[in-house]
């Protein structure tokens, strides 16, 4: 049976949603720690914000150009998608206030935390309140009461937070009424403040409700009428018209400065403002009717991450200690134990020092020549750019390629990319027309006259930070012919010189789709002769409908495939005639799963790839990613551990329907209890002991 187009994808956007959702639905699991849970309020909200600033504006950008379709296969329609994904949200963010309200802040309440929430401050906190507001608060405040004088210079910050007020003027018996409105200095300012305790009570306080209590002060000469809150995002992409032509570094740098003025992409409001206000605030900041989104009395409750936790270590997760590899311990430099054999480390289980001692051994290693690098997210106070520096003072030839274009890091990648060049680096900046998200290094060494080449292979960022809350694995390999492809990848980087072909790792832009749909052909293959098939995929995103058609005619020949997409997912699983034999699930857990694997049984040899690529359009078409194979059996055995607990989690897991929904998996009576984060931790705990 032919099944429609129109019901073989999922839309992006709705898929997206749905994963946000599901960390939404984390925030309800009275298992997890208190805090945990109001963690993931916070990455739900911040998420969203970021949805809203890039793929809501791109929509409405689409729409007001006059664009009538999207995909004219789906009909998918970029006015009533909008509309559609707008109900979304609303229906989400009322249950976000009724997890935060019926639920956190009752427990909060329980355990003698009390968050001012629209109510009168204790007469005990005033002086407290009253201090911080004129000793810090005061300093960054900029009221404005909008008159003709200055109404064409009114201006809202992206992601900034306002009060926008009607006033009056004490004793105007006319009653004229005025419009202001008056930054929440948020961004200068702890959110949250906690105020002296009452015997066992602890309070804390937000920032909001300090200024909300001293507008009487703020504006001496007015009667507050009404006043409420308010955030305003605005489309934060980066809009370069050729990257072809000109200084593109420069182009970045000059757009860098436009983001914060982009065009309006959502309003939000307190839902119980007055129509009177609306419509006054509408007119004077030009915001359209379709990006007004009515919220709650607090916005930026991405915020609640830093929420003080008076009773802390007391209800927060407990972060288990690193776990060593033995091997990388020796009193051996960490090359000479490359060449034993390759290493592989799954973070943050297993400690990230390792890479750190990659580069920091490189930079002082007498025998070591050069050392080249991608680096796609920096830390903001980086060891591994430190490194670097330090490298090329110690007298390394040292190259990186600095990705200037990724969102949102663009501003601190350039600083640092100054920083290295200042140093010596030989620096290269984006490409035009692609993004390079590749995680690769290299290390030259000779010694006695024969050179060897290490490589660090990443499916995450060279980033130490982000390396404490990303679940990632690393290879560390001294494979000679898998390492000179990796070099001809850098040649390719800094000259554009085209590369021979590649043999062992999978570079998009040159062999990528084709070496992927080669392995799940050969699957098929053994399926139609009656031999065990079987492909596993985990990526961060599936929406490559090349990709996802291979998988539809793989699961027609029988393969059995198991899916793990972390956010979205095109594929529509479960359906009789084209994805029945496909199991997707999605993991929400305590790190994010940012990983990406792929295992082909091939008759039982089990051929592992890991690397940086997800199965996205832009990953696949318009961005430079390795992805390398694993070939010590020991370490595949290692990794097929780690996907297997994945596949079995019954905790953490939910299964994707073919509605794109989140169905929690539910363990029949007496099964095991598989969380596989914690089950990962405990069985390298053991492994490595």
């Amino acid at each position: 049976m032919e099944v429609e187009d129109k019901y073989k994808y999922f839309d992006r956007d709705s898929s997206w949603l749905s994963f946000n959702y599901r960390v939404l639905k984390e925030a309800e699991d009275e298992s997890l720690p208190l805090y945990e849970r109001i963690k993931f309020l916070a990455i739900y909200s911040s998420n969203l914000d970021e949805f809203f600033r890039v793929r809501m504006a791109n929509l409405k950008r689409i729409r007001r150009i006059g664009k009538r379709k999207i995909n004219a296969e789906l009909d998918i329609r970029p006015k009533k998608l909008l509309k559609d994904l707008q109900k979304i949200v609303k229906y989400h963010l009322s249950e976000y206030g009724d997890i935060f309200q019926k639920d956190i802040i009752p427990e909060l309440k329980k355990n003698d935390i009390f968050v001012y929430w629209d109510e009168e401050i204790k007469p005990e906190h005033w002086p407290a309140v009253r201090k911080h507001f004129r000793s810090k608060v005061l300093t960054f405040l900029r009221p404005v009461i909008v008159t003709d004088s200055n109404i064409n210079e009114v201006f809202l910050v992206n992601r900034a937070l306002y009060f926008i007020l009607l006033l009056r003027k004490k004793g105007d018996d006319e009653g004229k009424e005025y419009f202001a409105y008056l930054n929440i200095p948020s961004d200068n300012l702890p959110r949250y403040i906690q105020v002296p305790s009452i015997g066992d009570k602890h309070y804390i306080i937000s920032l909001d409700d300090i200024i909300r209590h001293h507008l009487g002060f703020i504006f001496p000469e007015y009667e507050v009428i009404e006043k409420k809150s308010i955030k305003l995002n605005r489309d934060a992409d980066l809009y370069i018209e050729d990257e072809f032509a000109g200084d593109l570094v420069q182009k970045i740098k000059d757009q860098l400065d436009k983001r914060n003025i982009g065009i309006p992409a959502r309003f939000l409001y307190d839902k119980s403002i007055s129509e009177k206000l609306l419509k006054l605030a509408s007119d004077i900041f030009s915001i359209d009717e379709d990006d007004l989104i009515a919220g709650g009395r607090y916005h930026n409750m991405s915020d609640l991450m830093k929420l003080p936790n008076p009773l802390k270590p007391k209800l927060e997760s407990k972060s288990p200690p690193d776990l060593v590899r033995k091997e990388l311990e020796t009193p051996l430099t960490i090359f000479d134990s490359i060449d034993e054999r390759d290493i592989i480390l799954h973070f943050p289980y297993i400690s990230y020092d390792y890479v750190l001692k990659f580069f920091n051994e490189a930079a002082i290693d007498p025998f070591v020549s050069e050392i080249k690098v991608t680096l796609y997210r920096i830390a903001s106070q980086s060891f591994v750019a430190n490194a670097l520096i330090s490298a090329v003072k110690n007298g390394k030839r040292v190259t990186v390629f600095v990705e200037v274009k990724a969102r949102f890091d663009e501003e601190n990648n350039l600083i640092w990319a100054q920083k290295m060049e200042e140093a010596g680096i030989r620096i290269i900046y984006s490409i035009p027309g692609l993004k390079v998200h590749a995680k690769i290094a290299l290390v030259k060494r000779r010694v006695n006259d024969v050179e060897k080449t290490y490589s660090f292979l990443g499916t995450g960022n060279f980033n130490e930070v982000t390396a404490g809350i990303y679940a990632d694995h690393g290879l560390m390999t001294c494979h000679s012919e898998m390492n000179e492809e990796i070099d001809s990848v850098f040649t390719y980087l800094y000259r554009r010189d085209e590369p021979t072909e590649f043999k062992h790792v999978l570079v998009s832009q040159f062999n990528m789709i084709d070496r992927f749909i080669e392995m799940v052909n050969r699957e098929i293959k053994h399926a139609e002769e009656g031999k065990d098939a079987h492909i596993i995929v985990k990526v961060n995103n599936l929406e490559n409908r090349t990709m996802i058609d291979k998988l539809y005619e793989a699961n027609e020949a029988g393969v059995k495939i198991d899916l793990i997409a972390r956010s979205i997912c095109c594929l529509v699983p479960g359906v009789i005639g084209l994805s029945e034999n496909i199991r997707t699930i999605r993991i929400v857990d305590g790190f994010l799963e940012h990983a990406r694997v792929w295992v082909f049984h091939n008759n039982g040899s089990n051929d592992t790839y890991m690397g940086s690529a997800d199965w996205m359009n832009r990953n696949l078409l318009s961005r430079i990613e390795v992805v390398y194979p694993l070939y010590n059996e020991e370490i595949k055995k290692e990794m097929l551990q780690i996907l297997k607990f994945q596949i079995q989690d019954n905790t953490k897991a939910c299964l994707i329907d073919e509605d794109g929904a989140n169905i929690p998996i539910i363990r029949k009576k007496g099964a095991r209890r598989v969380r596989a984060q914690h089950n990962t931790y405990q069985w390298l705990q053991r492994k490595l002991s």
